[in-house]
């Protein structure tokens, strides 16, 4: 017949139960980091909770508190430890807390002495998207076409009709140039839609003249002596030089023509008036020739012709114009030029636009609005 269990006999079975413990919490550390598989399922699985009332040697102080706070009854059995048993209890606590710690592996529970589960790894932080803009990626050309117009800003080129001095950049070359893209009658145009009615004719009073020839490096332009004018609008304008284009400049009804000749007057208040003749292929010009043999051998140098020159000769016979307000057709684009473009062209020789287009292949700007400007015609 067995002895029932007295509260001196579980008392001192309380130490070994905790070295007990105290060896199997260890072989479960050793066992989740360096053990193998078979160690691993070999140790024991928690046991159960003990029932309500039922002694446990294990219960914890905080377990104890608990119950009292609750205004549970102790019982003898649970009463408080004997001198030095306290002290073994923390020291296990405090064992097992350090290699927990130590760890982070097995948690001891306090009341039925298992191990917990292994606490789940941290995951990993979500990775944040980054709020600071990545910078546009800079095209090799794009970087080049920064250090070309930081250059060209530092040494502005000379005006031109292609590269780097051609129409699209004439506003950056100098301020004063600042109309080539800001005007609003600008000029060459695609005269259409002129309105025809009753124009005054030109009174021209152009006569033989001395004259010099310069090719400036854009064009061919003739300076005539002092005494050529026209008049129209009750205005007088006196001729100051003229020059040629290839092809001519301006269209008419979205036709243009092998060449034109820009006859550019000025007024006692500094105004300008611009005739333009259209050139068309067919017959030796008699001018124009007249120009060719008075070529300087070298560019920007001015040669002095020995013979006069007529620039009435230049005109046809037919006197209708078409007439509109625009600017020069070069830097610095000044508007407020007066507009006269002969409505019938004069022949020019294929043999004479070849000298022209052997210097200059091209000197045209390209055409620009019209911005619903008024175009007068003759009837």
């Amino acid at each position: 017949m067995m002895r029932k269990p007295t509260l001196a006999r579980l008392n001192a079975c309380k130490p070994l139960a905790m070295s007990l413990l105290l060896c199997v919490t260890a072989a479960a550390v050793c066992a989740k980091e360096d053990g193998p598989p078979a160690i691993k399922d070999a140790l024991p699985k928690p046991a159960a909770a003990p029932a309500s009332g039922a002694l446990s040697p294990f219960k914890s102080k905080a377990t104890a508190k608990s119950s009292a706070e609750a205004g549970e009854p102790e019982s003898k059995a649970s009463a408080a430890p004997a001198k030095g048993e306290a002290s073994s209890d923390e020291t296990l606590q405090k064992l097992l807390a350090e290699r927990i710690a130590g760890s982070g592996d097995v948690i001891l529970r306090s009341g039925d002495g298992s191990p917990a589960k292994p606490a789940a790894a941290e995951a990993s932080p979500a990775k944040r998207p980054s709020s600071a803009k990545k910078a546009p990626k800079v095209e090799a050309a794009d970087l080049a076409a920064a250090h070309r117009d930081a250059y060209l800003a530092e040494h502005p080129p000379r005006w031109d009709y292609a590269g780097d001095g051609g129409p699209e950049r004439w506003s950056k070359l100098k301020p004063e140039n600042a109309l080539c893209a800001s005007g609003l009658r600008q000029s060459p145009i695609d005269i259409r839609d002129a309105i025809k009615v009753q124009l005054e004719p030109v009174k021209f009073d152009y006569r033989p003249s001395g004259f010099s020839v310069i090719d400036n490096g854009r064009t061919v332009q003739v300076n005539v002596a002092a005494g050529n004018t026209i008049e129209i609008t009750g205005k007088r304008y006196e001729l100051v030089y003229f020059d040629f284009h290839r092809p001519s400049e301006e269209r008419v009804d979205g036709r243009g023509f092998d060449m034109a000749v820009h006859m550019v007057h000025k007024d006692m208040e500094g105004r300008l008036a611009v005739l333009a003749v259209m050139l068309t292929r067919g017959a030796a010009q008699p001018v124009v020739q007249t120009v060719l043999n008075n070529l300087p051998l070298e560019r920007d140098q001015q040669l002095a012709a020995t013979s006069p020159i007529d620039p009435a000769k230049l005109l046809p016979d037919d006197p209708r114009y078409i007439t509109y307000m625009g600017s020069l057709t070069q830097p610095p684009c000044t508007e407020g030029v007066l507009w006269i473009v002969m409505k019938t062209p004069v022949q020019i020789s294929a043999e004479q636009i070849a000298i022209f287009a052997h210097l200059y292949s091209m000197n045209a700007r390209p055409l620009q609005p019209s911005n619903g400007r008024l175009i007068k015609e003759s009837n």
